[in-house]
């Protein structure tokens, strides 16, 4: 794997970290949409994305997806499975799928 995938990983899997904790709140509190975080890999994006909690647990039953925001996906590295208004749902490709799987925190 080379490095660049390896970081892009890492920082995403970063972004996916903050927003499990984001949308265990939005459960407790019985929200229908959360506002996450674009898990990109530009570590000083911060955008916000208004998602349903419907997309956002499909999107974690994978820990090669991510939630992002419209054009900040790496073409050599991922692909957009689905596309909504706001938001892209993207699934890593090849070194970097196998990275971010690893570092998916709900497959502890």
């Amino acid at each position: 794997m080379r490095s660049d995938e390896l970081q892009i990983a890492k920082t995403e899997s970063k972004f996916r970290d903050v927003n499990e904790r984001i949308a265990e709140s939005t459960e407790r509190f019985g929200g229908e949409t959360t506002e996450i975080v674009c898990e990109c890999a530009d570590v000083e994006c911060g955008q916000r994305l208004e998602v349903s909690r419907e997309d956002y647990e499909a999107t974690r039953a994978s820990g090669k997806h991510f939630l992002v925001a419209p054009a900040h996906e790496v073409g050599e590295l991922e692909e957009v499975t689905h596309s909504r208004p706001g938001y892209r749902i993207i699934r890593k490709l090849e070194g970097a799928g196998r990275a971010a799987d690893r570092l998916d925190p709900r497959k502890d």
